[in-house]
């Protein structure tokens, strides 16, 4: 190639800079001819400034350039641009860069007005010239970008894919990418800012990359230059000491990230061990309520049969007692097995979330515990005033209630109060519906408030509780669902408030 002379790259694209022998740091102005209205891209430093005037005379005319595009504020872009205003000689000439970048170009001594991409919504139409422009921030300046011709799909880059080439080539070959990467390793501050600006690009279709030093990136090596831009360690042109500290910095928090991931895995851990261990727990107290439920029932039933054994013994049975009697016994059975799917309903897992009537579930914690409830004489009162509804895990929101209601039960159980209750109130606040469950036990020691919802914190002998109860009812209701659990003593007892935002599905 005449390097002496322009070189059209695109159909109305030229290079019009200027080969300097033996310097790796080759810097490339681009024309863009579009008659009046034309377009000088990254003009350049005072080393170019003949030769770039020069060939776009060749080829049209300095007085045609009506727009200059400062990609950056560098001195070997945009050191030449006063001398340019004094050749094209136009009042509506117009540098167009980015408003974070008019500040420091502007020491150029730069007179005439500036067309600020941010402020035009970073599109430029010139007749049937289209330019796009996106930023691409800190690479390697705050207000750096990359323009976009959209007619013949070329990306005007700017730094981004420039080269260090001692033996320079006009277009890029196949070990390009050896070439430019220490240019970006030393010129782009990191790696994740760098594939931010790489990720916009390529978006774009292109068939051609200008960038300003460097070698022009044909079509069918942008694709593997980028993949390879991705993976390249960027911001490594500091002090050495410097360096290795901060390589040392980052594999110690590798490896405390590691560390952190393998605890919280551990904690996921145990805390579905102890939500089963409490589980396994509460099932031992709802066993024996299914027997004191099934223990009437059972006993009917065999009375009745029986009866019937006696009196068809003695031919004295009629049809309508016989009927009616398997009749009750039908009834008992249904109402067992109602009781049976009571329970599987409460430990049955829930996968998703669901908007549930928080009445709903208190009357079906009271069905499991109120015969438990009943036999050690413990009276219960619900006060229900909202029938609002939340989104979460019905289920485990049941598993809660009746965890509460039985260490009340336990409570005034072991204090042996007289006339022993529990007082339930559903109220809305709000956008939040609040469940209260209190006692007349006497309250929670002062000393031990804070602690009643730690792990395996217990003021039961052993062999009446695991201490897990109300840690587990505090983990679903805070972590699982959003909401809060809380307690305070009140005058006779302790009161439990489970509050919940309302759902509006």
């Amino acid at each position: 190639m005449d390097f002496t002379q322009a070189i059209e790259i695109a159909k109305d694209i030229y290079w019009v800079g200027m080969y300097l022998k033996n310097d790796p740091f080759q810097c490339h102005p681009y024309f863009i001819k579009n008659g009046n209205e034309s377009v000088l891209v990254d003009p350049g430093s005072m080393l170019e400034f003949d030769a770039v005037v020069k060939k776009i005379n060749s080829i049209s005319s300095m007085r045609n350039v009506k727009y200059i595009i400062l990609h950056h504020q560098d001195p070997d872009l945009a050191a030449s641009v006063p001398e340019m205003e004094k050749l094209i000689n136009r009042d509506d000439l117009r540098i167009i860069t980015h408003s974070r970048m008019v500040p420091l170009v502007k020491h150029y001594l730069i007179k005439s007005n500036y067309y600020e991409i941010d402020k035009h919504q970073h599109q430029l139409q010139c007749g049937n010239l289209s330019l796009t422009f996106l930023t691409t921030p800190y690479c390697h300046s705050p207000g750096a970008f990359v323009t976009y011709e959209q007619r013949t799909k070329t990306l005007f880059s700017g730094d981004i894919f420039g080269g260090l080439e001692e033996s320079w080539d006009f277009f890029a070959g196949d070990d390009y990418f050896e070439k430019a990467k220490q240019f970006h390793a030393e010129y782009m501050p990191s790696r994740d800012i760098f594939n931010y600006a790489l990720s916009k690009i390529e978006t774009l279709d292109m068939d051609l990359i200008a960038p300003q030093h460097g070698s022009i990136i044909q079509k069918e090596r942008i694709a593997p230059l980028i993949t390879q831009m991705k993976a390249l360690e960027c911001g490594l042109y500091i002090e050495e000491s410097y360096k290795d500290e901060l390589i040392y910095t980052i594999e110690a928090l590798k490896q405390k990230d590691l560390a952190l991931v393998a605890s919280l895995k551990q904690l996921k851990e145990k805390e579905e061990f102890l939500f089963q261990k409490a589980k396994m727990a509460d099932m031992g107290e709802m066993i024996e309520n299914i027997a004191h439920q099934w223990r009437q029932p059972l006993a009917i039933n065999n009375t009745i049969i029986s009866i019937l054994k006696e009196k068809s013994q003695r031919e004295i049975l009629e049809d309508s007692e016989l009927m009616s009697k398997l009749k009750e016994m039908e009834n008992n059975i249904q109402y067992m097995s109602k009781t049976i799917d009571d329970f599987m309903r409460f430990y049955h897992p829930e996968k998703t979330k669901t908007n549930f009537s928080v009445s709903d579930v208190v009357e079906h914690a009271l069905t499991i515990m109120r015969p438990m409830l009943n036999k050690a004489g413990i009276e219960i009162l619900f006060q229900n005033h909202s029938s609002s509804c939340v989104s979460g895990y019905m289920n485990e929101y049941t598993q809660v209630v009746v965890s509460i209601l039985t260490n009340a039960k336990d409570v005034l159980m072991h204090r042996r109060i007289k006339d022993a209750y529990i007082h339930m109130v559903l109220s809305k606040n709000d956008d939040s519906v609040i469940l209260t469950i209190s006692d007349n036990a006497g309250g929670i020691k002062k000393e031990n408030i804070h602690r009643v919802f730690d792990p395996y914190f217990t003021t039961k002998h052993k062999s009446m509780g695991t201490g897990l109860g109300l840690y587990i009812s505090k983990m679903i209701i805070e972590k699982n669902m959003g909401g809060t659990l809380s307690v305070e003593n009140i005058k006779e007892g302790a009161a439990f408030s489970i509050k919940m935002e309302i759902s509006n599905g």
